[in-house]
């Protein structure tokens, strides 16, 4: 190296010398420490690089997917029916079909569980008997404040007593038992002359017109050990699967074991509406994928009512009385395939009492597809349409069994035919 060169490497150093001093006096001056120079980071050794390269996910080649789980195993039996095979179709499709495997299971992290609902306990039939009759009897429907309004008068005329009898059509009680009150009615008073008691008389006319020679009484178990099967029929809207909910927790209420249906698979999410109400006080809802076969979902729930002993098997059906022929024999069909396993102990209709002569055209329209053995009404609190509990008794012969009077889970109590009548009358 020249003397000139070994000067400028000198010279070099004094500078880069001076530059860190004066670098260092203002770090302190500011009390920042200075900067450490960066490490340079040292090549990968060939085991580092071969564990990394492992850890890397495997290239996946295309038409190379995860192998599909294995399909469901078929039956060995060697005749099925139409119903069994639609119904082993149903158990198959449970939610959750597209599970994970078990090795990615096992791989997945642990999740935590949700906390399981609280089960209600469900208001028993004596006290909410009592509870609803109060409710009817405050209520003093417009059909009781009418009739008592022209029966006050001193002096009844034909015009007061055409007024009487319009007052019971309005109030859809049906022609024919209109002018059988009106004249008994009448009768009672003329007879009697001014010892009548108007609205007495009233009273027990319309209790003989209320009441029925059939049972009230539900049928909520089968014979010899089998579980009552109960079919619960109604036009979409008219509170059919609330009142299936309703049921299960009466009987809850009541000490009895139930299994619920969801075998109207056509209207979204009844399933899930039906599936709410049974877990809120720890009943079992069978159900099968949306649009399923009605017909094997009940064959289905009848078939585990029976092998879990339940006292009654409760099945919700279709209600799109738009498509009336095909729902009739949907219907059918249901009520068929489900009386495979036990007979059908009940088969309930439940009407809107504020429908009034509508509802009585749907119960015929039901009549003529399942044998109708009795009547649900919901809305019948403060219904000017009340007379339908007379009209519908009077035309099919069906007794109302059951009565809605508002919108809690347990405003459902059987029907007390006093009651009711005292409730039109504001007794």
């Amino acid at each position: 190296m020249t003397p000139e060169q070994i000067v400028i490497v000198v010279v070099a150093i004094v500078v880069l010398l001076a530059g860190l001093a004066v670098g260092l006096w203002v770090s302190r001056r500011k009390g920042t420490p200075p900067m450490p120079p960066a490490t340079p980071t040292p090549p990968a050794t060939p085991v580092a690089a071969a564990k990394e390269e492992e850890a890397k996910p495997a290239p996946v080649t295309p038409g190379q997917g995860a192998k599909a789980p294995p399909a469901a195993e078929v039956s060995d039996a060697a005749e099925v029916s139409e119903a069994e095979a639609a119904a082993a179709a149903t158990s198959a499709a449970e939610p959750g079909a597209g599970a994970p495997s078990a090795a990615e299971a096992d791989e997945a992290e642990p999740s935590v569980a949700p906390p399981a609902a609280a089960i209600e306990t469900p208001e028993a039939a004596t006290s909410r008997l009592q509870r609803l009759r109060a409710r009817l009897a405050g209520s003093k429907s417009a059909l009781g404040k009418a009739l008592l309004a022209v029966l006050s008068r001193d002096q009844l005329t034909q015009d007061d007593w055409d007024e009487f009898e319009e007052s019971l059509l309005l109030a859809d009680v049906g022609a024919g038992a209109a002018e059988d009150i009106l004249t008994n009615v009448r009768q009672t008073l003329r007879v009697k002359g001014g010892e009548a008691d108007p609205a007495e008389a009233l009273r027990q006319e319309l209790l003989a017109a209320v009441n029925t020679a059939a049972t009230r009484d539900i049928a909520w178990q089968g014979q010899d050990g089998q579980p009552g099967i109960i079919l619960v029929v109604g036009v979409n809207g008219s509170g059919k699967t609330t009142t299936i909910g309703r049921l299960a927790r009466l009987e809850v209420a009541e000490g009895r074991t139930v299994l619920l249906g969801a075998a109207d698979t056509f209207r979204a999410a009844a399933a899930e509406q039906l599936t709410t109400w049974g877990e809120r006080v720890g009943v079992k809802t069978v159900r099968g994928p949306e649009g399923s076969d009605p017909a094997a979902v009940a064959f289905e729930a009848v078939e585990q009512g029976l092998k879990q002993a339940v006292d009654t098997v409760i099945i919700d059906t279709a209600g799109r009385l738009h498509n009336k022929a095909n729902l009739m024999d949907e219907l059918g069909k249901i009520k068929r395939v489900a009386s495979r396993q036990a007979p059908i102990t009940e088969t309930l209709l439940v009407l809107d009492a504020t429908t009034g002569q509508n509802g009585l055209t749907q119960a015929r329209v039901f009549t003529e597809a399942v044998d109708v053995t009795g009547i649900v009404l919901t809305k019948l609190d403060g219904t000017a349409k009340g007379g339908i509990v007379i009209a519908v008794q009077r035309e099919l012969g069906v007794p109302v069994k059951l009565v809605g009077l508002g919108e809690g889970p347990d405003d459902l109590a059987p029907f007390d035919p006093a009651a009711f009548v005292d409730g039109l009358l504001g007794r």
